[in-house]
């Protein structure tokens, strides 16, 4: 499922596929992924514009685009993209062949087109003014890779729900998702079911810096890395170990997710 580390390799698929390149066609396939706007107006609104430095907040990307040559500078709508379970974005040869999930191409010049493209259709596009694109990001926490400890120490502080909660509401704090939640506190060893505002200073200092860690080496990789020395490799395997001490992983739901976790590095808390 698309975290941030997918999105901001979304990202960059968008800058190096789009950015500056004229929009010569909206061709939407499947109007279920459009939110808030038709496919008629997704097309008389984008078709001749130019996507400009997209940027990504959270779970969310976003793609401005530029004005019309009306010469009053204002720039045009943006493109909000959230990806759900499934989505992505792929950069294609305009004469590529269509894949089953794409749902929406924008055709760009130097034949390249942009697809969104997505199985499950849980989330998808919205086109959005400067004011709700404000709305939107207001209702987000500030984003995971770049929030300060002080900002951290601060939302944590004294909040009564557990942690693997807190890590993924996106009002308090925007990006991780089930995936960079579970590797974060096995990262910190704590129990995904400790209470957020119980934990020490010294167990948020290192709850903060592993996110950081976790948050750097997946933006690189553009994915949560299954690999073998973390516990995103081990997670799915019916009788799997974990990677740091061999114990074996406990799975169950926390919060109403899928929740793995090490009982010998992340011991349960009596007064958690």
């Amino acid at each position: 499922m698309p975290e941030l580390p997918d999105v901001e390799g979304f990202r960059k698929v968008l800058d190096s596929c789009a950015r500056d390149r004229p929009i010569r066609r909206v061709e939407v396939y499947d109007a279920g992924v459009l939110h808030g706007v038709t496919g008629d107006r997704l097309r008389r609104e984008l078709e001749g514009r130019r996507f400009t430095e997209p940027a990504r907040h959270g779970k969310w990307l976003l793609a401005p685009t530029d004005g019309e040559d009306d010469g009053d500078g204002a720039a045009g709508p943006t493109l909000l993209l959230h990806f759900g379970m499934t989505g992505r974005l792929v950069c294609c040869a305009s004469g590529d062949e269509r894949h089953a999930y794409d749902r929406v191409a924008f055709t760009l010049d130097a034949g390249r087109q942009l697809r969104f493209r997505d199985q499950r259709k849980l989330k998808g596009l919205w086109l959005a003014d400067a004011s709700e694109v404000a709305r939107t990001l207001d209702a987000q926490g500030p984003d995971a890779a770049a929030v300060s400890r002080g900002e951290f120490d601060e939302l944590l502080h004294g909040r009564r729900g557990i942690l693997k909660s807190a890590l993924t509401d996106q009002s308090l704090i925007a990006g991780i998702g089930n995936l960079l939640a579970d590797e974060i506190l096995w990262r910190a060893r704590l129990h995904p079911s400790r209470r957020a505002g119980a934990l020490t200073d010294a167990e948020r200092a290192r709850l903060y810096r592993d996110m950081r860690s976790v948050l750097r080496a997946s933006v690189r990789a553009e994915c949560v890395p299954p690999r073998r020395s973390w516990l995103t490799g081990h997670r799915d395997e019916a009788d799997g170990t974990c990677p740091r001490c061999g114990t074996p992983l406990r799975h169950g739901r926390t919060a109403g997710r899928s929740t793995v976790w090490c009982p010998y590095c992340q011991p349960a808390s009596p007064n958690s």
